[in-house]
């Protein structure tokens, strides 16, 4: 049975401890990192039997979150129409107007444009949304109390404008919180890459975009009170046999992921379909925010590492100068509005 590293093993003991990142090039795509052949081989297992997830891994999927309407009636691709659909989305990224090509702001495409092509091979499951249930592929209707919140949060926003603070930008340019690390954890588009770190009692999970390593505890240790909230929630995690059980409540109400509250919870199932995949499946329940509890999943594929550093602090250094832009931009409008 393969020994887990050592690095990887104080990573996940640690916590502290931060995890090493390859710098990628200034202004171009990341170095290509193959998935690898998985056919006919067991998957790979500790010393304490539980299968052995550590590694590099890609959600990256062209298959929509929701289904599209073109496709309301069917669930499922063949084979043949997901490499067509997946090639049609890689041809749009590749047709991005460049260099001299680009005419206006609407030409400009920086993530889809450069991100997009990293190296290794994109695809599509034959599955139509990665929403499962319900069978249209749908979220489901907001709740009653989740149209009133939903209202409520459009009011207090009315009349701020995007530019009158720091805290009417989103939180990902401010680099609090990137909606797509969950949980529950998405595919990003680009850098949508992830590191899994076990320890006998500790599962990790860290994305590469916005690369917050979170540290699940599987040791049965008491959820924190209700009273303390996190943007992440806070996740607790079991074995189930060979599948990987996470779940996760105590989220904060500023999260707001999808217009939920700060009820949130939601359970993830990681399990291994090969020695280089995973099948992460995830369900969302919060009464206060949908009518039902709704479900989805993907694959995992594994690759060679290592995560390249996603170093978000644009929004950090630039939200100064967007701020005073926007009062200069004021102060010469109440200017020109004064009487001569």
């Amino acid at each position: 049975m393969r020994q887990m590293p050592g690095w990887m093993l104080a990573l996940a003991l640690t916590v502290l401890i931060a995890t090493p990142f390859a710098q990628g090039p200034t202004g171009g795509a990341a170095p290509a990192r193959p998935a690898r052949a998985t056919a006919g081989r067991a998957i790979p297992r500790l010393s304490d039997g539980k299968p052995d997830m550590q590694g590099y891994w890609t959600n990256q999927t062209f298959t929509p979150f929701e289904r599209p309407a073109e496709f309301r009636d069917k669930q499922f691709f063949t084979a043949e129409e997901a490499e067509a659909y997946a090639q049609k989305r890689l041809e749009d990224v590749k047709d991005v107007p460049r260099g001299d090509e680009v005419k206006s702001d609407a030409d400009i495409h920086y993530d889809d444009g450069i991100w997009l092509l990293e190296g290794y091979k994109k695809g599509a499951m034959l599955r139509t949304s990665i929403v499962t249930d319900p069978a249209d592929g749908r979220m489901p209707a907001l709740s009653a109390e989740g149209q009133r919140r939903a209202q409520d949060r459009a009011a207090a926003r009315k009349g701020i404008g995007p530019f009158d603070s720091a805290q009417a930008r989103g939180l990902s340019e401010r680099c609090i919180y990137w909606a797509h690390e969950g949980p529950p954890i998405l595919p990003t588009g680009y850098n949508s890459n992830l590191l899994i770190v076990q320890a006998p009692q500790t599962f990790v999970i860290q994305p590469e975009m916005m690369p917050v390593a979170r540290v699940v505890p599987l040791d049965g240790r008491s959820r924190v009170g209700s009273a303390i909230r996190a943007y992440r929630g806070d996740s607790r995690g079991r074995w189930e046999g060979d599948t990987m059980v996470i779940e996760t409540a105590n989220y904060s109400e500023k999260t707001a992921w999808r217009g939920a509250s700060e009820h949130l919870k939601v359970t993830e199932r990681l399990t291994m379909t090969g020695p280089d995949s995973i099948r992460y499946r995830f369900t969302v329940d919060d009464p206060s925010t949908w009518t039902r509890p709704w479900s989805g999943e993907y694959e995992m594929t594994r690759i060679d590492g290592p995560l390249f550093e996603y170093a978000c602090h644009e929004g950090n250094y630039q939200l100064p100068g967007i701020l005073r832009g926007a009062r200069k931009v004021e102060a010469d409008a109440a200017a020109a509005a004064r009487p001569r």
